[in-house]
């Protein structure tokens, strides 16, 4: 509990909220150039080919967006338009 003296020299702390998705910066969605498109094996109870890709943000982060529906036309430098949620 802080003191009267405390709270008048430093008052109160807000407690930051952390961003589920820190690479679109508060974006709900940003554009990229794909660097890769390949498949990959989810994690340990499930298991399939899921298509991923490997997407440069404009941003400049990099992050591994998936690729939803059946079939795609994508390739490396294809333009794509990413939101946020987990692969």
């Amino acid at each position: 509990m802080p003191t009267i003296n405390q709270l008048v020299k430093n008052g109160r702390k807000r407690v930051k909220k952390k961003t589920n998705t820190p690479a679109l910066k508060g974006a709900p969605q940003k554009r990229g150039v794909c660097t890769r498109v390949y498949t990959s094996t989810p994690k340990k109870p499930n298991s399939a080919l899921r298509k991923v890709a490997r997407v440069r943000l404009t941003t400049g982060i990099e992050v591994t967006a998936y690729i939803p529906g059946i079939g795609h036309n994508l390739q490396e430098h294809s333009v794509v338009l990413v939101r946020g949620g987990r692969v």
